[in-house]
């Protein structure tokens, strides 16, 4: 039976919350965007003025989660000569554990190379000022280094101006190829990837969301961030929190480099993946970042779980991933493909999203018509 077009209604429930309203790209020299109950960590260098352009709470030491993956590949790298030649699956490992923040990976290298020692010995090396290893009685738990977003700044300007060559290209190429799905199902694209045009290089982070990460493509494997099982309600004794949900976005922006970013964000218990992705999107945009270029399009909230991002506009093109439930997402255009029944919505119009490179129903995206407000045709 043939069903008649719709008007699409928005539940009431829904009409109100974040993200109902169409965002556009934020204007220049605004406040930070910190969104109520989330705490966060913020340094932006410009590398060009050698001066930094935001700073919020930039010694504020957080749980790394995955960013201190930087440092474990650091101190592997350390004293090799320009002439040494990584075995393949060496390199490999260092790949995934950079590009796709592979946690196995990391946690070889921390039991090879010592554990907490690594740490230490990079704090040294560096002169670090905040960072420190995982808290007495996690000493397995690489997660749970101290890590501040002025430190990050440090070990970026350290891979980016004195670092030998070869370590430099290895880790800043990796972190140039970030996937979008990290290996245990997460999505990485959050942030600096998020906010920014390339070029850029990220290393993200991410920490107590369980298995709510958005990837439809991927592997799934126990463990985020080296976290342990029942570890999550302690703080450890050095005041690094170990209980609230951890985002962290860090890497460079722009040409050559221009700008170093790093955000690390708190979110209260309970806070689903896609509210924080979306609040530490929000914050990354608001951010005043030279040489930085905001992508074109309008943010729109998302409703419902499991939405499929396909490469065309039709139920039966392939499956790109799928989104954070409830996550902010930037639209492009939009033009009208096959019709989706979403009882009790019909509605054929579907929406372009340049983070995925494909597109998504309008039935999901949080506006009152069928065809979204301000948004352009494909």
């Amino acid at each position: 039976m043939v069903v008649a077009m719709v008007a699409v209604a928005v539940a009431p429930a829904r009409a109100a919350e974040p993200g109902a309203v169409p965002r556009g790209a934020p204007a220049a020299a605004t406040a930070l965007d910190i969104p109520p109950g989330v705490t966060a960590g913020v340094a932006v260098f410009d590398r060009q003025t050698g001066t930094f352009s935001e700073q919020h709470n930039p010694r504020m030491r957080f749980r790394s989660a995955s960013v201190v993956k930087l440092l474990i590949a650091l101190d592997h790298l350390w004293n090799r000569g320009p002439d040494y030649i990584l075995p393949p699956d060496d390199r490999a490992r260092l790949d995934t554990m950079l590009r796709a923040s592979d946690d196995a990976s990391a946690s070889y290298y921390w039991s090879r190379n010592g554990g907490g020692p690594i740490v230490d010995r990079m704090v040294a090396r560096l002169g670090l000022a905040d960072t420190a290893g995982p808290p007495a009685g996690y000493p397995a738990v690489w997660g749970y280094t101290a890590l501040s977003a002025a430190d990050t700044v440090r070990i970026y300007r350290y891979l980016l101006d004195s670092a030998p060559e070869p370590v430099r290209t290895l880790v800043m190429g990796n972190l140039r190829q970030s996937t979008r799905c990290g290996t245990d199902g997460f999505d990485q694209r959050f942030g600096i990837p998020a906010s920014f045009e390339r070029p850029w290089a990220v290393k993200q982070g991410w920490s107590g969301f369980g298995d709510s990460g958005g990837c439809s493509n991927t592997t799934a494997v126990a463990g985020t961030g080296g976290a342990v099982a029942g570890t999550g309600g302690a703080v450890a004794a050095n005041d690094v929190d170990l209980t609230q949900r951890a985002l962290h976005t860090t890497g460079t922006v722009g040409a050559a480099d221009r700008s170093i970013v790093a955000v690390f964000t708190l979110h209260p218990t309970g806070t689903p993946f896609g509210a924080a992705y979306t609040d530490l999107d929000r914050l990354v945009r608001s951010l005043n970042v030279p040489g930085a270029v905001h992508p074109a399009g309008t943010w729109f909230g998302t409703w419902g779980t499991d939405v499929r991002v396909r490469a065309g506009a039709t139920t039966s093109s392939a499956v790109l991933t799928e989104l954070p439930a409830g996550v902010e997402v930037l639209i492009r255009c939009q033009k009208q493909g096959r019709r989706v029944e979403v009882p009790p919505y019909v509605n054929d119009w579907w929406a372009y999203l340049p983070l995925y490179g494909g597109y998504i129903t309008n039935i999901y995206v949080r506006s009152p018509d069928n065809t979204l407000p301000g948004v352009p045709l494909c």
